[in-house]
């Protein structure tokens, strides 16, 4: 259908009488749809006043980098070491983690290539894997994969650069590398010749990674002051040690939940997601699929002891000076005369909405044995939200949410059996499969 001038001139007349849209188009002057949309009436809705909240240390940030799993991760399990050791403030290394997981992305995507030496450039999943390259993003079996690995650190025992906290630049420099090695690698086929350009490739972006990150410490010393302001040194603990023994946190007893209610996912059905990992014989990337009441009924198990990492699609209705995620402080629908409304599995289904943020919940409102706001630490420092603290509303946390990090021994029987099958394998494309 073509769009015709005479089409257009009777609109353009209907608009010249409907006083409503002269309004809105005098306000949008100098105001955008964010503020122009929001409902007042839903103040009394978000305060930051929760009937139950867990005493979390300060926030975190992430700088301009997508760590935000990793920051997630680590202060998620920084907890632990806080109550053991009577701390007032503590930060593992996020530039540690970063740094490994930055070699072992490396080294998976030069190994999937392997499977690729020969297809039609056109390849869907060849060209997925081309495109997405190296990205700071990841998923919580990746983040475990590396803890396994390589252990923990304290934050002084590797700080950040200016690098590792604005990882624009080498991300570009990395897939220009890896996409050069692809180019080669097709050329040569399997063999020796391979092998060497593997070895050479992953070298130079190793020294690339201690140039711009630091080199990661084998061991280091654990020196605090207590919440009663008693020094400590513990000397001479490597990463591992510092992990096994002084974390008593074991990361494989939580598992991924998630909710995706789409027609091509059953609940109480395990996926994984093909192409997708960092180290290679590390855990496998694995989720459950749950009814979004079962999800937070989970949650709220888990947060009568601890705080929950767990993973959502933030682009949606938020305010990052009031710290504020709620659909329904805004009203584009009627503002604005239009018809938005999409469930969940279609936007999924859509691609309008997917997982691309990690952050913790450390409390929630109940009111008639259901949530209704949840308080979430950030990892975007304390300029923004609540002193780095956000809320969503429940509403947005039922749309919104995709995945949760949960202790085992929160899952029924039924759903411990549902996880432990053999998982469905999805496209690397999945919404499923987005990173954080």
């Amino acid at each position: 259908m073509k769009i015709k001038h005479d089409k257009l001139s009777k609109w353009n007349k209907e608009l010249e009488h409907d006083l409503q849209h002269k309004t809105l188009r005098r306000a949008l002057v100098e105001n955008d749809f964010h503020t122009i949309a929001i409902k007042q009436e839903r103040s009394q809705d978000n305060t930051f006043r929760f009937s139950k909240e867990i005493d979390t240390l300060p926030v975190t940030s992430q700088e301009k980098t997508g760590r935000c799993w990793i920051f997630a991760g680590l202060n998620f399990i920084r907890e632990r070491i806080a109550k053991k050791y009577n701390l007032k403030e503590f930060e593992y290394s996020q530039n540690y983690i970063a740094f490994y997981d930055k070699l072992e992305k490396i080294n998976y995507f030069i190994e999937s290539i392997d499977d690729f030496l020969t297809c039609d450039k056109d390849d869907r999943t060849f060209q997925h894997i081309l495109n997405v390259g190296i990205q700071d993003g990841g998923q919580w079996d990746m983040f475990v994969s590396l803890v396994e690995k390589y252990g923990l650190v304290p934050k002084d025992a590797m700080v950040e650069t200016k690098v590792s906290s604005n990882t624009r630049y080498i991300n570009q420099v990395i897939n220009q590398k890896l996409r050069q090695y692809t180019a080669h690698a097709r050329k040569l086929g399997k063999g020796d010749k391979l092998d060497k350009l593997k070895n050479d490739t992953l070298k130079s972006l190793y020294r690339l990674l201690v140039a711009a990150f630091g080199l990661p410490p084998k061991s280091f010393s654990f020196e605090f002051v207590d919440k009663d302001k008693n020094y400590h040194l513990i000397e001479d603990i490597t990463p591992q040690k510092f992990y096994k023994e002084y974390l008593e946190n074991d990361l494989n007893n939580y598992i991924s939940i998630i909710n995706s209610p789409t027609e091509d996912k059953p609940f109480y059905k395990s996926y994984t997601i093909a192409y997708l990992g960092n180290v290679i014989g590390g855990k496998q990337i694995k989720h459950l699929n749950l009814e979004m009441s079962e999800v937070k009924e989970l949650i709220l198990k888990q947060m009568d002891d601890e705080v929950v990492w767990f993973g959502c699609d933030v682009g949606n209705f938020g305010d990052r000076k009031s710290g504020v995620w709620d659909d329904l402080r805004y009203d584009y629908d009627e503002i604005f005369n239009i018809n938005l409304d999409l469930s969940k599995a279609d936007m999924l289904d859509y691609s309008h909405s997917q997982m691309n943020h990690a952050m913790v919940l450390t409390g929630v409102s109940i009111k008639d044995e259901k949530p209704t706001k949840w308080k979430i630490e950030n990892s975007w420092g304390d300029k923004s939200g609540k002193k780095g603290y956000y809320l969503a509303s429940d509403s947005w946390f039922n749309k919104f949410v995709y995945q949760a990090v949960i202790n085992k021994k929160y899952l029924s029987e039924k759903q411990l059996k549902a996880y432990d099958k053999k998982p469905i394998v999805l496209n690397p494309w999945d919404p499923m499969g987005s990173l954080a």
